[in-house]
């Protein structure tokens, strides 16, 4: 009974099934446009944290700090390409539509195609792309991706590693001037007294703040 329903249910035509991915693209866009703003909120409290961690003299945190806006900002110019992606993922839809209404049917789009595995070995919306690369090679638009390389792509995301430079660029805008102030002299007369129950206390409680740092970095990341 379940089969015949299925076979007497009248397939969405073209323009129904562009209004339903145009949409659905909307809205993923939608969802980077707010995730963006999430991690450059973020990010000025970070900066924040690095100018206090510079002004103590814990240029070791300072530093940890900047390479977590380095990774935000990478992951914020990934999601960028990711928005214009779907954008042309659209646009190009616009167009097979147009062409539909002339022969009858949709076509195979080579661009689409390759948009779509690009968004695919992309962890911040490869799970939503596998569902429209199924439903696009069931309506005709592309041919059949290979889904295996999703697991690789989410575990090798956050194998990047930021260079010195970016680093040290980084702090040196946001706290620049403060550890210019700091005397070289200050640090290494630190480096040779003996830590204090405070000064480990106090590095604890450093410690545990930097963690809820990059914790809620990460947050806004994923």
């Amino acid at each position: 009974m379940e089969k015949m329903m299925n076979v007497l249910k009248p397939k969405p035509n073209p323009q129904q099934l562009l209004r339903d991915w145009q949409r659905r693209l909307r809205q993923e866009c939608r969802n980077i446009e707010r995730q963006i703003r999430d991690i450059q909120r973020e990010e000025k409290n970070v900066q924040k944290s690095i100018k206090e961690a510079a002004k103590r003299n814990d240029m070791g945190s300072a530093k940890s700090l900047a390479k977590e806006i380095v990774r935000s900002r990478k992951t914020v110019n990934r999601l960028y390409e990711n928005k214009a992606q779907l954008n042309s993922i659209s646009m190009h839809l616009g167009e097979s539509v147009a062409i539909a209404r002339t022969v009858g049917h949709l076509s195979k789009s080579a661009e689409v195609m390759k948009l779509v595995n690009n968004l695919m070995k992309t962890s911040e919306v490869a799970v939503t792309m596998q569902e429209f690369s199924k439903e696009m090679t069931k309506a005709g638009i592309i041919e059949e991706t290979m889904n295996d390389t999703l697991d690789d792509v989410l575990d090798s995301e956050d194998l990047e590693e930021e260079t010195e430079e970016e680093i040290d660029k980084v702090l040196t805008a946001i706290a620049g001037e403060t550890s210019a102030q700091l005397p070289q002299a200050i640090r290494k007369e630190k480096l040779k007294q003996p830590a204090t129950s405070e000064d480990a206390e106090e590095n604890i409680d450093d410690e545990e703040e930097l963690e809820e740092i990059r914790a809620r970095l990460a947050r806004v990341r994923s």
